[in-house]
């Protein structure tokens, strides 16, 4: 399967000279194996998705991890909405107070969106998810609850003999300055296990996690310790604050890159990043 990163900041879209590198766009990843492909969030970032490249009939699946704005805010601007001859697919997960589609409705509708969601001339299908196995296409997936305010799942995607799990917004161990060598306390810790490619959450420095803990993001001390408990093969880090220039994430990673002894590759994912498995 082709990864591809479309957008891996975190809770606001960002530009300017300064983050030239990494990229400004919110969260978005693109996926594509046999002809088939899925869109995970629906970030800014979701603009730069190749939507027709690689794709052998008309249907698209978007997998959203939740539904924040800076996961849905590229929604409305997704083309094949807009296409008749397109089947869309928009799985999400399960809340016990509103349905998916009325939680989507609430962005997808004036004022904040001048067509409303009943209104996109595309098929359109909604799926509600939680603890949950399913496959679309080659793709076996399993989707889980994991910590972060509101409901919120990842994802374990697997392919062939590939295994991804995508986890941009997670704070393992909530209400504790630390992840607990206990794995039946730490969130998340089953569908990371064993993958070959883990991209999470990393927000924060060690020295800032403390005054936010509880908002449901990750120092890149505890998303780099989750890949270790999780034994992974390869560690993409995402969710990177609106306010932090190339600069100042180089630094950050450089600094935790200087203390961390661990068996397994780890660096901050950039947008347009590509990566191939299976």
């Amino acid at each position: 399967m082709r990864i591809n990163l479309r957008g891996v900041r975190g809770s606001i879209p960002t530009s300017g000279p300064g983050v030239k590198y990494y990229g400004g766009n919110t969260s978005c990843v693109e996926i594509s194996a046999e002809g088939w492909k899925l869109v995970l969030d629906g970030g800014s970032g979701i603009s730069n998705v190749t939507w027709h490249e690689e794709l052998n009939h008309n249907r698209i699946d978007i997998l959203l991890t939740h539904l924040h704005m800076d996961h849905i805010q590229g929604l409305g601007f997704c083309k094949p909405f807009f296409d008749p001859a397109m089947e869309m697919h928009i799985w999400g997960p399960a809340s016990t107070t509103q349905s998916l589609h009325e939680r989507l409705s609430l962005y997808l509708s004036p004022p904040l969106f001048p067509v409303h969601i009943r209104d996109l001339p595309c098929k359109l299908h909604l799926h509600e998810i939680d603890k949950k196995n399913f496959e679309i296409g080659p793709f076996k997936i399993y989707s889980d609850y994991i910590i972060h305010p509101g409901p919120t799942v990842g994802f374990r995607i697997h392919y062939r003999s590939a295994v991804f799990t995508y986890m941009p917004d997670h704070e393992p161990a909530l209400g504790v300055s630390g992840i607990l060598e206990d794995t039946r306390w730490v969130s998340g810790i089953d569908l990371a296990k064993g993958s070959d490619l883990l991209l999470h959450d990393a927000q924060w420095t060690a020295a800032e996690y403390p005054q936010r803990m509880g908002w449901g993001h990750s120092s890149m001390d505890d998303a780099i310790l989750f890949a270790s408990m999780a034994a992974v093969k390869h560690l993409l880090m995402v969710h990177h604050d609106p306010g932090r220039t190339d600069d100042m994430l180089n630094e950050m990673f450089n600094e935790v890159k200087n203390r961390s002894a661990v068996s397994f590759s780890f660096e901050p994912a950039y947008e347009g990043m590509e990566i191939l498995l299976g």
